[in-house]
Protein backbone atom coordinates (compact mmCIF):
# COMPACT_ATOMS: atom_id res chain seq x y z
CA UNK A 1 0.00 0.00 0.00
CA UNK A 2 2.57 2.52 0.68
CA UNK A 3 4.34 2.46 -3.27
CA UNK A 4 0.71 3.52 -4.52
CA UNK A 5 0.32 5.97 -2.05
CA UNK A 6 3.49 6.98 -3.34
CA UNK A 7 2.48 7.55 -6.79
CA UNK A 8 -0.63 8.59 -6.28
CA UNK A 9 1.01 12.33 -4.48
CA UNK A 10 3.71 12.12 -6.78
CA UNK A 11 1.22 12.49 -9.61
CA UNK A 12 -0.21 16.01 -8.09
CA UNK A 13 3.72 17.28 -8.82
CA UNK A 14 3.68 16.37 -12.26
CA UNK A 15 2.11 19.18 -13.27
CA UNK A 16 4.98 21.40 -12.10
CA UNK A 17 8.09 22.16 -14.85
CA UNK A 18 11.54 20.77 -13.77
CA UNK A 19 12.41 18.84 -10.75
CA UNK A 20 10.13 19.04 -7.52
CA UNK A 21 10.53 17.55 -3.77
CA UNK A 22 7.68 15.86 -3.01
CA UNK A 23 5.44 16.19 0.14
CA UNK A 24 7.58 13.19 1.46
CA UNK A 25 11.04 15.03 1.99
CA UNK A 26 13.24 12.18 0.75
CA UNK A 27 11.28 11.75 -2.74
CA UNK A 28 12.09 14.02 -5.48
CA UNK A 29 9.22 14.42 -8.82
CA UNK A 30 10.77 14.54 -12.26
CA UNK A 31 7.83 15.40 -15.30
CA UNK A 32 10.18 16.26 -18.09
CA UNK A 33 8.49 18.87 -18.95
CA UNK A 34 11.78 20.74 -19.65
CA UNK A 35 15.43 19.08 -19.94
CA UNK A 36 16.25 18.69 -16.33
CA UNK A 37 19.87 18.19 -17.20
CA UNK A 38 20.97 14.90 -15.48
CA UNK A 39 24.17 14.10 -15.85
CA UNK A 40 24.77 11.34 -19.34
CA UNK A 41 28.01 9.77 -20.17
CA UNK A 42 28.43 8.15 -23.75
CA UNK A 43 24.43 8.12 -24.03
CA UNK A 44 24.33 9.93 -27.38
CA UNK A 45 26.37 8.31 -30.08
CA UNK A 46 24.98 9.38 -33.43
CA UNK A 47 27.08 8.17 -36.50
CA UNK A 48 24.50 7.70 -39.17
CA UNK A 49 25.14 4.11 -41.39
CA UNK A 50 23.57 4.01 -44.93
CA UNK A 51 21.30 0.76 -45.36
CA UNK A 52 20.15 -0.82 -48.58
CA UNK A 53 17.62 -3.15 -49.04
CA UNK A 54 17.05 -3.96 -52.83
CA UNK A 55 14.81 -7.39 -52.29
CA UNK A 56 11.47 -8.98 -54.18
CA UNK A 57 10.62 -10.22 -57.62
CA UNK A 58 13.68 -10.13 -60.21
CA UNK A 59 13.73 -11.63 -63.60
CA UNK A 60 17.13 -13.07 -63.24
CA UNK A 61 18.07 -16.87 -62.82
CA UNK A 62 19.94 -17.53 -59.30
CA UNK A 63 17.69 -20.32 -57.35
CA UNK A 64 16.06 -21.76 -60.56
CA UNK A 65 16.05 -23.53 -63.39
CA UNK A 66 14.66 -20.32 -65.33
CA UNK A 67 14.28 -16.48 -65.29
CA UNK A 68 11.99 -15.71 -62.35
CA UNK A 69 12.70 -15.66 -58.72
CA UNK A 70 12.67 -14.22 -55.44
CA UNK A 71 15.06 -12.22 -53.38
CA UNK A 72 18.07 -9.83 -53.66
CA UNK A 73 20.20 -7.59 -51.26
CA UNK A 74 19.08 -7.57 -47.73
CA UNK A 75 20.57 -6.44 -44.76
CA UNK A 76 19.59 -6.71 -41.05
CA UNK A 77 18.30 -3.14 -39.55
CA UNK A 78 16.02 -1.65 -37.40
CA UNK A 79 14.22 -0.71 -39.85
CA UNK A 80 11.33 -3.84 -41.29
CA UNK A 81 11.95 -4.91 -44.76
CA UNK A 82 9.39 -7.62 -46.27
CA UNK A 83 8.26 -9.28 -49.24
CA UNK A 84 5.58 -11.75 -49.04
CA UNK A 85 2.70 -13.38 -50.64
CA UNK A 86 -1.24 -12.68 -49.05
CA UNK A 87 -2.37 -15.52 -47.12
CA UNK A 88 -5.20 -16.68 -45.89
CA UNK A 89 -5.67 -15.52 -42.14
CA UNK A 90 -4.51 -18.65 -39.89
CA UNK A 91 -2.93 -19.46 -36.80
CA UNK A 92 -1.23 -22.44 -34.59
CA UNK A 93 -4.78 -24.49 -35.19
CA UNK A 94 -3.50 -24.67 -38.81
CA UNK A 95 -1.42 -26.86 -41.12
CA UNK A 96 1.59 -24.70 -42.55
CA UNK A 97 3.64 -25.77 -45.05
CA UNK A 98 6.10 -24.37 -47.92
CA UNK A 99 9.53 -25.35 -50.06
CA UNK A 100 11.79 -23.99 -52.55
CA UNK A 101 14.46 -23.65 -54.03
CA UNK A 102 17.62 -21.46 -51.92
CA UNK A 103 20.89 -19.72 -53.20
CA UNK A 104 23.35 -17.76 -51.15
CA UNK A 105 25.40 -15.84 -53.11
CA UNK A 106 26.63 -13.13 -50.12
CA UNK A 107 29.17 -13.88 -47.67
CA UNK A 108 27.14 -11.85 -44.71
CA UNK A 109 23.80 -11.94 -44.34
CA UNK A 110 20.42 -12.57 -41.87
CA UNK A 111 17.09 -13.09 -42.77
CA UNK A 112 13.66 -15.52 -42.38
CA UNK A 113 11.98 -17.29 -45.02
CA UNK A 114 8.98 -18.00 -43.20
CA UNK A 115 4.97 -17.29 -42.27
CA UNK A 116 4.70 -13.96 -40.70
CA UNK A 117 2.17 -11.04 -39.89
CA UNK A 118 2.48 -8.29 -42.39
CA UNK A 119 1.70 -5.70 -39.00
CA UNK A 120 3.82 -7.17 -35.96
CA UNK A 121 7.10 -6.61 -38.18
CA UNK A 122 8.76 -4.64 -35.77
CA UNK A 123 12.05 -6.51 -33.91
CA UNK A 124 13.76 -9.76 -33.68
CA UNK A 125 12.18 -12.38 -32.42
CA UNK A 126 9.37 -11.47 -34.92
CA UNK A 127 6.10 -12.01 -33.20
CA UNK A 128 3.90 -14.47 -35.13
CA UNK A 129 6.57 -15.80 -36.77
CA UNK A 130 7.03 -19.77 -37.91
CA UNK A 131 10.31 -19.28 -40.03
CA UNK A 132 13.76 -20.73 -41.24
CA UNK A 133 16.58 -18.24 -40.13
CA UNK A 134 19.21 -17.97 -42.63
CA UNK A 135 22.62 -16.34 -41.60
CA UNK A 136 25.61 -15.87 -43.94
CA UNK A 137 29.34 -16.58 -42.24
CA UNK A 138 31.75 -15.51 -45.18
CA UNK A 139 32.48 -19.29 -46.41
CA UNK A 140 29.35 -20.70 -45.78
CA UNK A 141 25.73 -19.92 -44.36
CA UNK A 142 24.01 -21.59 -41.05
CA UNK A 143 20.56 -22.38 -41.01
CA UNK A 144 17.87 -21.98 -38.03
CA UNK A 145 14.22 -23.04 -36.96
CA UNK A 146 12.42 -20.41 -34.82
CA UNK A 147 8.91 -19.38 -34.07
CA UNK A 148 7.51 -16.52 -31.94
CA UNK A 149 4.07 -16.14 -30.62
CA UNK A 150 1.82 -13.23 -30.37
CA UNK A 151 3.02 -12.45 -27.08
CA UNK A 152 6.82 -12.50 -27.86
CA UNK A 153 7.50 -15.93 -26.46
CA UNK A 154 9.93 -17.67 -28.58
CA UNK A 155 11.72 -21.17 -29.45
CA UNK A 156 13.57 -22.93 -31.81
CA UNK A 157 15.80 -25.74 -32.89
CA UNK A 158 14.90 -28.15 -30.26
CA UNK A 159 15.08 -31.21 -30.05
CA UNK A 160 17.30 -31.21 -33.34
CA UNK A 161 18.63 -28.08 -35.16
CA UNK A 162 20.91 -28.44 -38.40
CA UNK A 163 24.11 -30.08 -36.67
CA UNK A 164 26.54 -32.59 -37.11
CA UNK A 165 29.00 -34.29 -34.76
CA UNK A 166 32.45 -32.91 -34.83
CA UNK A 167 34.70 -36.57 -35.22
CA UNK A 168 37.28 -34.48 -33.51
CA UNK A 169 35.35 -34.10 -30.25
CA UNK A 170 33.06 -35.87 -30.43
CA UNK A 171 30.45 -32.71 -30.10
CA UNK A 172 27.67 -31.62 -31.66
CA UNK A 173 28.29 -28.32 -33.84
CA UNK A 174 26.61 -26.34 -36.64
CA UNK A 175 26.02 -27.31 -40.13
CA UNK A 176 27.73 -25.66 -42.58
CA UNK A 177 25.93 -25.29 -46.10
CA UNK A 178 27.63 -24.11 -49.30
CA UNK A 179 27.52 -20.67 -50.88
CA UNK A 180 26.97 -20.38 -54.06
CA UNK A 181 25.12 -24.05 -54.44
CA UNK A 182 21.27 -24.76 -55.00
CA UNK A 183 19.54 -26.03 -52.24
CA UNK A 184 16.45 -27.69 -51.63
CA UNK A 185 14.41 -26.59 -48.28
CA UNK A 186 11.15 -26.80 -46.59
CA UNK A 187 9.10 -25.37 -43.73
CA UNK A 188 6.14 -27.83 -42.15
CA UNK A 189 4.28 -26.54 -38.95
CA UNK A 190 2.13 -29.24 -37.52
CA UNK A 191 -0.51 -28.16 -34.99
CA UNK A 192 -1.00 -32.06 -33.92
CA UNK A 193 2.79 -32.79 -33.43
CA UNK A 194 4.38 -32.81 -30.27
CA UNK A 195 1.24 -34.59 -28.35
CA UNK A 196 -0.91 -31.16 -29.35
CA UNK A 197 1.49 -28.62 -28.56
CA UNK A 198 2.72 -28.19 -32.09
CA UNK A 199 5.91 -28.75 -33.94
CA UNK A 200 8.02 -27.51 -36.75
CA UNK A 201 9.94 -29.04 -38.96
CA UNK A 202 12.39 -27.80 -41.80
CA UNK A 203 14.64 -30.05 -44.08
CA UNK A 204 17.70 -28.56 -45.95
CA UNK A 205 18.88 -30.78 -48.60
CA UNK A 206 17.22 -34.14 -46.98
CA UNK A 207 18.71 -33.07 -43.80
CA UNK A 208 15.81 -32.32 -41.01
CA UNK A 209 15.47 -29.78 -37.92
CA UNK A 210 13.06 -30.20 -35.70
CA UNK A 211 11.40 -28.21 -33.06
CA UNK A 212 8.82 -28.46 -30.57
CA UNK A 213 6.45 -25.73 -29.64
CA UNK A 214 6.12 -25.40 -25.62
CA UNK A 215 2.48 -26.32 -24.49
CA UNK A 216 2.10 -22.39 -22.76
CA UNK A 217 3.46 -20.98 -26.04
CA UNK A 218 0.20 -22.49 -28.12
CA UNK A 219 -1.73 -20.95 -25.86
CA UNK A 220 -0.52 -18.00 -26.85
CA UNK A 221 -1.68 -17.97 -29.93
CA UNK A 222 0.04 -16.18 -33.07
CA UNK A 223 -1.23 -15.25 -36.24
CA UNK A 224 0.26 -15.26 -40.00
CA UNK A 225 -1.03 -13.32 -43.00
CA UNK A 226 2.04 -13.61 -45.42
CA UNK A 227 4.67 -15.90 -46.72
CA UNK A 228 8.01 -14.78 -47.89
CA UNK A 229 11.21 -13.12 -47.04
CA UNK A 230 11.94 -10.24 -44.13
CA UNK A 231 14.91 -8.99 -43.20
CA UNK A 232 16.22 -10.06 -39.39
CA UNK A 233 15.02 -7.10 -37.41
CA UNK A 234 17.62 -5.48 -34.83
CA UNK A 235 20.39 -3.49 -34.96
CA UNK A 236 22.26 -2.61 -38.76
CA UNK A 237 24.64 -5.00 -39.87
CA UNK A 238 26.51 -6.26 -43.27
CA UNK A 239 23.60 -7.72 -45.93
CA UNK A 240 24.19 -9.76 -48.69
CA UNK A 241 22.21 -11.57 -51.61
CA UNK A 242 20.04 -14.58 -51.46
CA UNK A 243 17.39 -16.00 -54.07
CA UNK A 244 14.19 -18.10 -53.92
CA UNK A 245 12.45 -20.10 -56.72
CA UNK A 246 10.32 -22.48 -57.00
CA UNK A 247 7.80 -21.83 -53.97
CA UNK A 248 5.11 -23.91 -53.59
CA UNK A 249 3.01 -22.63 -50.10
CA UNK A 250 0.41 -24.69 -49.01
CA UNK A 251 -0.80 -26.16 -52.64
CA UNK A 252 -0.22 -23.00 -54.29
CA UNK A 253 3.25 -23.37 -56.08
CA UNK A 254 4.98 -19.87 -57.84
CA UNK A 255 7.42 -20.81 -60.59
CA UNK A 256 8.02 -16.74 -60.94
CA UNK A 257 8.08 -17.08 -64.89
CA UNK A 258 6.36 -13.57 -64.53
CA UNK A 259 5.94 -11.47 -61.28
CA UNK A 260 3.62 -12.31 -58.55
CA UNK A 261 2.57 -8.99 -56.98
CA UNK A 262 3.51 -10.26 -53.54
CA UNK A 263 3.45 -7.24 -50.91
CA UNK A 264 6.62 -5.40 -50.79
CA UNK A 265 7.25 -3.38 -47.83
CA UNK A 266 10.54 -1.00 -47.71
CA UNK A 267 12.18 -3.77 -49.74
CA UNK A 268 13.41 -1.51 -52.48
CA UNK A 269 15.38 1.25 -50.73
CA UNK A 270 18.43 3.10 -49.61
CA UNK A 271 18.33 5.15 -46.59
CA UNK A 272 20.32 5.86 -43.40
CA UNK A 273 19.94 4.93 -39.37
CA UNK A 274 21.49 5.45 -36.38
CA UNK A 275 20.24 2.42 -34.97
CA UNK A 276 23.71 1.05 -34.44
CA UNK A 277 25.24 -1.69 -32.05
CA UNK A 278 26.74 -0.21 -29.72
CA UNK A 279 25.45 3.35 -30.54
CA UNK A 280 23.52 4.42 -27.28
CA UNK A 281 20.93 7.02 -27.73
CA UNK A 282 19.03 7.47 -24.58
CA UNK A 283 18.16 10.31 -22.47
CA UNK A 284 15.88 13.57 -22.33
CA UNK A 285 13.44 13.31 -25.23
CA UNK A 286 10.69 15.89 -26.22
CA UNK A 287 8.09 12.68 -26.82
CA UNK A 288 5.54 11.83 -24.98
CA UNK A 289 5.24 7.57 -25.20
CA UNK A 290 5.29 6.66 -21.78
CA UNK A 291 2.14 8.16 -20.92
CA UNK A 292 3.09 10.93 -19.20
CA UNK A 293 1.00 14.23 -17.91
CA UNK A 294 2.49 16.09 -20.95
CA UNK A 295 5.58 15.98 -23.74
CA UNK A 296 9.16 15.32 -22.44
CA UNK A 297 10.39 11.85 -20.89
CA UNK A 298 13.62 9.94 -20.48
CA UNK A 299 14.45 7.20 -22.79
CA UNK A 300 15.70 5.81 -26.02
CA UNK A 301 17.41 3.41 -27.79
CA UNK A 302 19.56 1.48 -25.38
CA UNK A 303 22.32 -0.95 -26.00
CA UNK A 304 23.36 -3.58 -23.33
CA UNK A 305 27.40 -2.26 -22.67
CA UNK A 306 30.34 -3.78 -22.38
CA UNK A 307 32.27 -3.55 -19.19
CA UNK A 308 36.05 -3.86 -20.45
CA UNK A 309 35.75 -0.83 -22.65
CA UNK A 310 34.88 3.18 -21.50
CA UNK A 311 33.18 3.98 -24.42
CA UNK A 312 30.72 0.89 -24.39
CA UNK A 313 29.10 1.88 -21.17
CA UNK A 314 26.74 4.76 -20.80
CA UNK A 315 24.33 6.07 -17.97
CA UNK A 316 21.90 9.17 -17.74
CA UNK A 317 21.17 9.55 -14.24
CA UNK A 318 19.94 12.14 -11.51
CA UNK A 319 22.38 13.64 -9.23
CA UNK A 320 21.21 12.16 -5.37
CA UNK A 321 22.84 12.46 -2.04
CA UNK A 322 24.67 9.69 -0.70
CA UNK A 323 21.89 7.14 -0.42
CA UNK A 324 22.82 3.79 1.58
CA UNK A 325 20.88 0.08 1.94
CA UNK A 326 20.05 1.13 5.94
CA UNK A 327 16.93 3.09 5.28
CA UNK A 328 14.26 2.67 2.49
CA UNK A 329 14.99 3.75 -1.12
CA UNK A 330 11.49 3.90 -3.67
CA UNK A 331 11.09 4.75 -7.23
CA UNK A 332 7.50 5.22 -9.17
CA UNK A 333 6.40 6.30 -12.18
CA UNK A 334 5.44 5.47 -16.13
CA UNK A 335 7.07 3.22 -18.29
CA UNK A 336 6.54 1.97 -22.28
CA UNK A 337 8.55 -0.40 -24.05
CA UNK A 338 8.27 0.28 -27.60
CA UNK A 339 10.97 -2.15 -29.50
CA UNK A 340 12.52 -5.25 -27.40
CA UNK A 341 15.07 -7.20 -29.36
CA UNK A 342 16.77 -10.58 -27.96
CA UNK A 343 19.70 -10.18 -26.18
CA UNK A 344 18.68 -7.22 -24.68
CA UNK A 345 18.39 -5.44 -21.50
CA UNK A 346 17.44 -2.09 -19.78
CA UNK A 347 18.36 -1.12 -16.69
CA UNK A 348 16.54 1.72 -14.22
CA UNK A 349 17.62 2.39 -10.20
CA UNK A 350 19.94 3.37 -8.19
CA UNK A 351 23.71 3.37 -9.07
CA UNK A 352 27.35 4.64 -8.43
CA UNK A 353 28.72 7.11 -10.73
CA UNK A 354 32.05 5.83 -10.43
CA UNK A 355 31.83 2.32 -9.03
CA UNK A 356 28.96 1.86 -11.52
CA UNK A 357 31.02 2.80 -14.54
CA UNK A 358 34.02 1.15 -13.28
CA UNK A 359 35.95 -0.62 -16.33
CA UNK A 360 37.70 -3.82 -16.07
CA UNK A 361 38.20 -7.20 -18.35
CA UNK A 362 36.37 -9.89 -16.51
CA UNK A 363 32.86 -10.43 -17.90
CA UNK A 364 31.29 -12.24 -15.01
CA UNK A 365 28.41 -10.18 -14.56
CA UNK A 366 26.22 -8.44 -16.65
CA UNK A 367 24.49 -6.22 -14.03
CA UNK A 368 27.30 -3.51 -13.23
CA UNK A 369 28.29 -3.33 -9.45
CA UNK A 370 26.58 -0.83 -6.86
CA UNK A 371 23.24 -0.91 -8.97
CA UNK A 372 19.82 -1.38 -7.01
CA UNK A 373 16.50 -1.35 -9.41
CA UNK A 374 14.45 -2.79 -11.98
CA UNK A 375 15.68 -4.45 -15.12
CA UNK A 376 13.79 -5.26 -18.27
CA UNK A 377 14.58 -8.75 -20.30
CA UNK A 378 13.85 -12.57 -21.16
CA UNK A 379 14.78 -14.87 -21.88
CA UNK A 380 13.31 -15.18 -25.29
CA UNK A 381 11.23 -18.24 -24.62
CA UNK A 382 9.29 -16.03 -22.11
CA UNK A 383 9.44 -13.03 -24.15
CA UNK A 384 10.13 -9.25 -21.33
CA UNK A 385 9.96 -9.48 -17.85
CA UNK A 386 10.13 -6.18 -15.18
CA UNK A 387 12.00 -7.46 -12.56
CA UNK A 388 14.14 -6.70 -9.31
CA UNK A 389 17.92 -6.62 -9.72
CA UNK A 390 21.13 -5.84 -7.98
CA UNK A 391 24.58 -6.25 -7.92
CA UNK A 392 25.57 -4.98 -4.43
CA UNK A 393 29.21 -6.77 -4.20
CA UNK A 394 31.49 -7.59 -7.31
CA UNK A 395 30.90 -11.29 -6.97
CA UNK A 396 27.00 -11.54 -6.22
CA UNK A 397 24.67 -9.97 -8.82
CA UNK A 398 21.05 -11.00 -8.35
CA UNK A 399 18.08 -10.91 -10.02
CA UNK A 400 13.95 -11.69 -9.39
CA UNK A 401 13.18 -13.05 -13.08
CA UNK A 402 12.18 -16.59 -11.36
CA UNK A 403 9.58 -14.80 -8.84
CA UNK A 404 7.12 -14.76 -11.18
CA UNK A 405 7.81 -11.42 -12.06
CA UNK A 406 5.17 -8.87 -14.59
CA UNK A 407 5.48 -9.18 -17.73
CA UNK A 408 5.75 -6.06 -20.43
CA UNK A 409 5.27 -6.66 -23.71
CA UNK A 410 7.02 -4.20 -26.73
CA UNK A 411 4.34 -3.09 -28.09
CA UNK A 412 4.31 0.58 -26.66
CA UNK A 413 1.65 0.33 -23.79
CA UNK A 414 2.26 2.58 -20.82
CA UNK A 415 2.01 1.02 -17.81
CA UNK A 416 2.58 2.20 -14.18
CA UNK A 417 5.45 0.96 -11.99
CA UNK A 418 6.97 1.56 -9.00
CA UNK A 419 10.17 0.23 -6.91
CA UNK A 420 10.50 -0.18 -3.04
CA UNK A 421 13.47 -1.70 -1.07
CA UNK A 422 12.82 -2.16 2.55
CA UNK A 423 15.74 -2.58 4.82
CA UNK A 424 13.70 -4.67 7.49
CA UNK A 425 12.10 -6.99 4.59
CA UNK A 426 13.17 -10.73 4.38
CA UNK A 427 13.98 -11.07 8.04
CA UNK A 428 16.00 -8.14 8.27
CA UNK A 429 18.44 -8.86 5.14
CA UNK A 430 16.87 -6.02 2.80
CA UNK A 431 14.25 -6.89 0.42
CA UNK A 432 13.38 -5.33 -3.23
CA UNK A 433 9.99 -5.49 -4.59
CA UNK A 434 8.92 -4.47 -8.25
CA UNK A 435 5.36 -4.24 -9.18
CA UNK A 436 4.02 -3.13 -12.41
CA UNK A 437 0.16 -2.83 -12.69
CA UNK A 438 -0.63 -4.09 -9.69
CA UNK A 439 1.37 -7.47 -10.08
CA UNK A 440 4.89 -7.96 -8.08
CA UNK A 441 7.72 -9.59 -7.49
CA UNK A 442 10.61 -9.64 -4.72
CA UNK A 443 14.31 -10.58 -4.56
CA UNK A 444 16.00 -10.55 -1.09
CA UNK A 445 19.59 -9.24 -1.09
CA UNK A 446 22.28 -11.54 0.09
CA UNK A 447 23.56 -11.79 3.82
CA UNK A 448 26.57 -9.24 3.93
CA UNK A 449 25.78 -6.63 1.39
CA UNK A 450 24.20 -4.24 4.31
CA UNK A 451 27.67 -4.18 6.13
CA UNK A 452 29.49 -3.93 2.52
CA UNK A 453 29.37 -0.02 2.50
CA UNK A 454 27.23 0.44 -0.69
CA UNK A 455 26.78 3.87 -1.43
CA UNK A 456 24.34 5.13 -4.37
CA UNK A 457 24.57 8.81 -5.79
CA UNK A 458 22.50 8.31 -8.81
CA UNK A 459 19.24 7.44 -10.31
CA UNK A 460 18.07 6.60 -14.05
CA UNK A 461 19.36 4.54 -16.63
CA UNK A 462 22.88 2.58 -16.59
CA UNK A 463 23.89 -0.06 -19.11
CA UNK A 464 24.89 -3.68 -18.54
CA UNK A 465 28.60 -4.70 -18.39
CA UNK A 466 28.15 -7.57 -20.91
CA UNK A 467 27.30 -6.49 -24.37
CA UNK A 468 23.94 -7.23 -26.75
CA UNK A 469 20.87 -6.05 -28.72
CA UNK A 470 18.70 -2.84 -27.85
CA UNK A 471 15.44 -1.99 -26.63
CA UNK A 472 13.20 1.76 -27.31
CA UNK A 473 11.89 2.08 -23.80
CA UNK A 474 11.06 5.61 -22.19
CA UNK A 475 10.06 6.98 -18.65
CA UNK A 476 7.99 9.60 -17.44
CA UNK A 477 6.32 11.32 -14.12
CA UNK A 478 9.25 9.69 -11.98
CA UNK A 479 9.24 10.04 -8.34
CA UNK A 480 12.67 8.38 -6.42
CA UNK A 481 14.31 8.79 -3.48
CA UNK A 482 17.51 11.67 -3.38
CA UNK A 483 18.12 11.57 0.19
CA UNK A 484 17.44 9.70 3.50
CA UNK A 485 16.86 11.47 6.74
Amino acid sequence: MRVFATIQICTILFFAPGPATSSLADERAQSFDKDPGWEGINNRILAPRKVRQDFGYSPTNHAGLAAGEIGGFITPAAEPAYYGKRISPSSFADTLSASGTLICTGRKFHALIGFFNSKTVNEWRTPNTIALRVQGRGNCFYAYLEYTTQRWRAGGDSPQGFTLRDPSTGKRKMREFTLGEKHSWSLEYDPRGNNGAGSVAARIDGEEAVCHLDPSHKSDGASFNRFGLLNIVKSVDDGGELWLDGIAVGGDRENFDRDPRWEGFQNRREYTTSDIRPHFDFGYSRTNFAGGKAAGEMGGLVFRGDGRYKEKMACYGDRLEALTLDKPLRAAGKVALRRGVSDSTVLIGFYHSADSMRIYDAQDAGTPPGFLGAAIEGPSSEGFFLYPACHLQFSSPRDGRRNDPPRILPDGTSHTWALDYDPSGSNGLGEITITMDGKSARLAIQPGDRSAGIRFNRFGIITTRIDGNAQRVYFDDLSYTFRQN
